[in-house]
């Protein structure tokens, strides 16, 4: 077996940004796939999950007005009215928020099991202790948790 995990220091420098947008309203289950040898459409797939729809909602808006302040725009952004899946589309990045149930039931990280899964915890450690806009709290929320538990993914032999 190959180890399929890269870490932080070998992915996309720009990734931590929208990792920390995406916590910036307690994203949870935050997962970074490096999609970029298996398809054309980006380079990277970020998912997370919120607990409602007005969450998902909230950490879509939070992450479109984040970036937005960065000078980073989404090229296109679908399912942001019904708050169940919402694709931010950045080029490069490609983000899925997920109502949980709806995220169990497509199952993105089993339909790219081939990618390999990036490290996050450094990610969401720097945005814990740079975030000086006071909107996140990242030390108490369950997505803080979550990174700690990150399991490796690996290729069969």
């Amino acid at each position: 077996m190959t180890d399929n995990t890269a870490t932080a220091p070998n992915t996309d420098a720009r990734l931590d940004r929208y990792v920390r947008a995406a916590l910036g309203k307690k994203a949870l289950g935050l997962v970074v796939l490096d999609v970029g040898k298996l398809t054309s459409i980006a380079d990277y797939f970020i998912i997370c999950s919120g607990r409602s729809n007005r969450q998902v909602s909230a950490i879509a808006e939070h992450i479109q007005t984040t970036l937005k302040a960065e000078g980073i725009r989404p090229l296109s952004v679908e399912g942001a009215k019904s708050g169940h899946w919402v694709l931010l589309d950045y080029g490069h990045v490609i983000l899925h928020v997920f109502y949980d149930a709806i995220r169990s039931f497509y199952d993105l990280e089993g339909l790219w099991a081939d990618a390999r899964r990036i490290k996050t915890a450094d990610m969401i450690a720097a945005a814990a202790v740079s975030n000086t806009d006071g909107t996140s709290e990242l030390r108490s929320s369950r997505g803080s948790a979550d990174a700690s538990q990150e399991t490796e993914v690996h290729d069969e032999a």
